[in-house]
């Protein structure tokens, strides 16, 4: 995950944990459902990043085993 990706996510994740802190202290549930939808989706995209490191981890130690 590029360090670039890594902000963005951060990001996205923080202003959907501002947007649910606003609607449970206005009250207002589609705000809050709005930020909690947010962080989810921050989520998802951290864990298929993750999941692009670790494909590409593997695929350089099975590189190197065929290289030697």
């Amino acid at each position: 995950m590029s360090l670039g990706d890594k902000i963005s996510n951060k990001a996205e994740e923080l202003g959907g944990k501002a947007k649910e802190t606003a609607g449970d202290a206005t009250g207002n549930e589609e705000l809050r459902a709005e930020g909690q939808t947010d962080q989810a989706k921050a989520g998802l995209k951290g864990a298929v990043e993750n999941v692009k490191d670790a494909v590409g981890d593997a695929a350089d130690k099975v590189r190197d085993v065929f290289k030697k």
